[in-house]
């Protein structure tokens, strides 16, 4: 990559990364597809879904499994649940086609494109209360620290969350470089290193293993709840988390939500139901929705390759910048 590349790159992190075409509103609910086999059942006999790691497999089970029954239930083919260990799992199954769908993190999404040449597609992108389509990146420190900016992280420890996160590591690293602090352990901060998940991060500065992580959040809301979506929330919500043990000390620019992912060699006809019954998700079934969206996500809305082109770019500088080092 060429050397003005990386300097536009760099320049992107100071821009929102949501795109508005992302952001228009939808139609009226409409309703679930009507049960019944489909014509691409013969070309795609099983649906076969992945979910990213980061919880423990029977908090994902809890919350996807009555994901899966109802594709099942409405589409009436075998439907199974791929719980992957890190997000790497995830791309490497898309990769060797042993999923059908999935719903990444903008940066897995990337990934996975680029290994496949191509080989997936985002159909769909999660909405936000205010209608947005964007989240954001938090570095949060335990509020016993001392630590009150990202000034005062210099010669401290980061927990990234995950190789291939968006928020927990690609988009931190580059606005950091943006605003000339390198992000390389040894330089800016005196130590760095990858928790396993955003879970784990959270769980590795709360017992001061690191000194800050940095996780996804939709940024709105109550703070004191951990705001209205995202990995606070949810620790919140299952007891793991008081929000007064930790302070936020940094917030990136908005970033376009991760998408719901296909394989580009499956049917038109499935891809379309696919986009119907996640377009119908949120009003005919609520419980489920608010299950896999954690929080108070309202729906979704159609989306492109054309939205995530961004991170395929980081994505390529960051791996530049690791055949350097």
């Amino acid at each position: 990559m060429h050397r003005r590349h990386l300097f536009a790159l760099a320049g992107l992190a100071t821009t929102t990364l949501a795109t508005p075409a992302a952001r228009a509103q939808q139609p009226a609910p409409a309703a679930m597809p009507a049960p019944g086999r489909r014509a691409w059942a013969a070309e795609v006999p099983q649906i076969r879904i992945g979910v990213l790691g980061g919880e423990s497999e029977s908090d994902r089970l809890g919350r996807y499994g009555a994901y899966a029954r109802l594709f099942e239930d409405t589409f009436q083919v075998p439907t199974r649940l791929y719980f992957a260990s890190d997000y790497g799992g995830v791309q490497q199954a898309f990769a060797a086609k042993q999923l059908e769908i999935a719903n990444m993190s903008p940066a897995a999404y990337a990934g996975v494109w680029m290994d496949t040449n191509g080989g997936v597609e985002p159909i769909l992108v999660t909405r936000e209360p205010d209608g947005s389509t964007s989240y954001v990146a938090l570095m949060y420190v335990r509020a016993d620290s001392g630590i009150a900016s990202l000034e005062q992280m210099k010669g401290r420890s980061m927990a990234w969350s995950d190789a291939n996160s968006a928020s927990g590591y690609l988009i931190p690293r580059s606005e950091l470089r943006a605003g000339g602090i390198n992000p390389e352990p040894g330089q800016y901060f005196s130590r760095t290193g990858f928790a396993g998940g955003h879970d784990q991060a959270l769980v590795a500065v709360l017992q001061k293993q690191y000194d800050a992580g940095v996780c996804w959040s939709s940024g709105q809301g109550d703070e004191s709840r951990g705001y209205s979506r995202g990995v606070l929330t949810a620790a919140v919500e299952k007891g793991m988390l008081d929000m007064k043990d930790i302070r936020i000390i940094w917030k990136s620019r908005p970033i376009q939500n991760g998408p719901i992912v296909v394989r580009t060699d499956l049917p038109a006809a499935f891809k379309e139901d696919m986009i119907a019954f996640h377009l119908a998700l949120p009003a005919n079934h609520p419980d489920i929705h608010k299950a896999v969206e954690r929080g108070s996500a309202i729906g979704w809305a159609r989306t492109s390759h054309a939205d995530y082109a961004v991170f395929v770019d980081m994505r390529a500088a960051e791996a530049q910048q690791s055949r350097r080092r």
